[in-house]
C-alpha cells in the first residue's frame, strides 16, 4: 500500500457500499477490487474474485474497503494521487465481468482531494442562461 500525503486511507466507503460488499461476499468471500477506467467521479470500480483475477505488474494496492484489497492500475494511480477514494453504491448495472451486476446496485468511485474535506469531482451545477 502507498501512504498518502496526510496519512489518510488512499480508498474508503461509505456505509451502503459496506453492506453491498458484505452481500456480495455471501456469496462469493473472496473478491478484489480494481479500478482500471475512468478519469474522474462515477467511473465503476470493478469486483471480482480473488482467483479470477490477476493483479498486474504496474498495480497498485491503495488499500482495503471491509477487508476486501482495493487495487487501482499504474496509470490510473498518477492520475489520482492526490485524491482519496470514496467508494459508494448507486442503482443501476456493475460492470459485465463485476461481481455487482444483475443486482441492480453498482459500485462507484467519488474522489477528494486529501486535506479538502471536498469532493473533487462533484456533478457540477448546470449554468443557467443570462437574461
Amino acid at each position: 500500500m502507498t501512504e498518502s500525503p496526510t496519512g489518510e486511507p488512499r480508498v474508503i466507503a461509505t456505509e451502503a457500499a459496506l453492506d453491498f460488499l458484505s452481500e456480495i461476499r455471501r456469496d462469493h468471500p473472496d473478491i478484489l477490487f480494481h479500478q482500471s477506467g475512468g478519469c474522474c467521479d462515477g467511473s465503476s470500480p470493478m469486483c471480482y474474485p480473488a482467483s479470477e483475477y490477476r493483479v498486474g505488474e504496474t498495480d497498485v494496492k491503495l488499500g482495503e474497503i471491509g477487508g476486501v484489497p482495493f487495487y487501482i492500475s499504474g496509470s490510473q494511480y498518477e492520475v489520482w494521487k492526490h485524491t482519496q477514494l470514496i467508494i459508494d453504491v448507486v442503482p443501476g448495472r456493475g460492470g459485465m465481468f463485476s461481481l455487482d451486476n444483475g443486482r441492480e446496485r453498482r459500485f462507484l468511485t467519488r474522489s477528494r482531494l486529501f486535506g479538502s474535506g471536498e469532493a473533487v469531482c462533484g456533478i457540477p451545477a448546470l449554468s443557467r442562461p443570462e437574461k
